[in-house]
């Protein structure tokens, strides 16, 4: 793979949809953003490291606890597009002046945090692999994507967006796309793509709510709170319990998610559909976590990954995976397998109908296979 330049559209995982910055390339209104989102849309085994923590026990003996830790790297492209560019922040540096480098550096520590309390995992590979991010890439750049080996950060336009590295959730979703990639693989077009963009939201979420100790009814359920600026209408770029309302503004029109498949969008657009169709297992997740109670990566994220660590097909549809999440949640106890399953009703995926009105209604003859 190149080290230079956006890497190829196969692994380009950026977390603004490309419907959106198409829409905001039109606007009239946002003129600087749309610039940005016009230029924006032209556009081997690592060592491992561990941290060695000393203790005495009762007896006096010297206890030593080899741990699993973050290697963190943190570079500067300074608004060109050659990457990995110059670094700037390793693991064992104090913090610098740059608010972006900082706030990328915690990002990456959080999600690896995540990972290895949740599911013992270490790092994205499961190995230890160093987590490598680029910040202030290209100039007035409006997304954060996952090239397939690094993460990468632009600034934003100013207008309509922020800086990338001020959303947690949209760090962990990128770094999401690095599990994914070592697990399920799960091809990026249609249902499975979907699937993808919707694992890599479950990480992102998950991130936060880890780093910030809640409960599943403590959360936001958002993905990309804050990088919004104030002169739009719009709370985050998705919503995941309430998928279609994370944002409805005059210029970026409103959030295309759809909550269930009586409302699945067929499109050869955005690879199928990946960041619009993900609003069904992205609400399936919520609703489950919800209804289990508790720290969501305890439960609804542990079924979740199992799942993509159990050997499911790269090319998994939402009924193949909706079922594997349910057979993985047998595993954990019967009301956890309840809640997953009634979640996947809810959405239209598993037989039973979708959920309007908080009843469940029978809607199989509606339900769009892909």
């Amino acid at each position: 793979m190149s080290t230079t330049g956006v890497a190829e559209e196969s692994i380009h995982q950026g977390i603004v949809p490309g419907y959106l910055l198409a829409r905001l390339a039109r606007s009239s209104q946002f003129t600087h953003a749309a610039e940005a989102a016009r230029q924006t849309l032209i556009k081997g085994r690592p060592e491992y490291r561990a941290t060695l923590e000393l203790s005495v026990d009762s007896n006096g003996d010297l206890i030593a606890d080899v741990q699993a830790a973050p290697s963190r790297t943190i570079y500067d492209t300074h608004n060109t597009e050659q990457l990995p560019g110059d670094k700037v922040r390793g693991e064992d540096d104090p913090a610098v002046k740059d608010a972006a480098v900082n706030q990328a550096f915690d990002g990456l520590g959080d999600t690896f945090r995540m990972l290895l309390g949740a599911f013992q995992r270490d790092s994205l590979d499961g190995g230890g692999a160093p987590l490598t991010a680029t910040v202030h890439y290209g100039e007035k750049y409006d997304n954060a994507f996952w090239n397939g080996s690094q993460m990468v950060f632009g600034d934003g336009d100013g207008e309509v967006f922020t800086g990338f590295t001020e959303s947690v959730t949209v760090i962990g979703h990128e770094l999401g796309h690095g599990v994914i990639q070592t697990t399920a693989a799960l091809e990026y077009q249609g249902q499975s793509g979907a699937l993808n963009e919707s694992c890599a939201d479950v990480f992102g979420a998950l991130t936060e709510q880890y780093a910030k100790d809640q409960s599943a009814d403590q959360a936001s359920w958002l993905i990309g709170e804050g990088i919004f600026t104030p002169a739009v209408q719009g709370r985050a770029l998705r919503d995941m319990l309430h998928p279609g309302t994370a944002y409805d503004d005059d210029e970026l029109g409103k959030d295309p998610q759809p909550a269930d498949m009586s409302h699945y969008v067929r499109t050869t657009e955005d690879n199928g559909g990946v960041h619009i169709n993900s609003g069904i297992p992205n609400r399936a997740f919520a609703l489950a976590a919800t209804a289990i109670g508790g720290k969501a990566w305890e439960t609804a994220g542990l079924v979740w990954y199992r799942t993509l660590t159990g050997g499911l097909s790269a090319t998994a549809d939402f009924t193949e995976f909706a079922q594997a999440t349910i057979t993985a949640a047998a595993d954990i106890g019967a009301s956890v397998e309840t809640a997953v399953r009634d979640a996947w009703i809810a959405v239209g995926v598993v037989e039973g109908g979708v959920v309007e009105g908080g009843v469940i209604k029978d809607a199989s003859a509606d339900r769009a296979p892909e």
